[in-house]
C-alpha cells in the first residue's frame, strides 16, 4: 500500500507524541511498534498509532506534517481526541486494510 500519510504515535493516553510522515503507514507503524527505528519513538516508547490522515501526494503529506508539528501540543491532542477519543491503537485498522 503506497499511500502517503501523516500519523501520530503515542506511548500512552495524553503521553509523549510523535508526528511523522510515510508512504507506507502499515509498515512504518509496525517499525515503530517493534522498536525497529532508532530514535525518538524507540527512546520514548511511542508504539501506539493513535491518529493518521491519508494524503493525495507525498508533498501534501509533508506540508500537513509540518503544519501539525508547528502547532501546539493541545492541537495535536485535539486531533487525536477528534478521531480516536479512546486512544485505541489503530494499527490493526491500517495493517489489515
Amino acid at each position: 500500500m503506497k499511500q502517503p500519510a501523516v500519523y501520530i504515535m503515542a506511548n500512552k493516553r495524553n503521553g509523549t507524541l510523535y508526528t511523522g510522515v510515510t508512504s507506507n503507514l502499515p509498515q512504518r507503524a509496525w517499525q515503530h511498534r517493534e522498536g525497529a527505528v532508532e530514535g525518538f519513538t524507540q527512546r520514548y516508547g511511542c508504539k501506539s498509532l493513535v491518529w493518521f490522515e491519508m494524503a493525495p501526494t507525498m508533498e501534501a503529506a509533508i506540508v500537513r506534517e509540518k503544519q501539525i508539528k508547528a502547532g501546539s501540543r493541545m492541537k495535536k491532542l485535539a486531533l487525536v481526541e477528534g478521531l480516536n477519543p479512546d486512544w485505541d491503537d489503530l494499527f490493526a485498522s491500517v495493517a489489515h486494510g
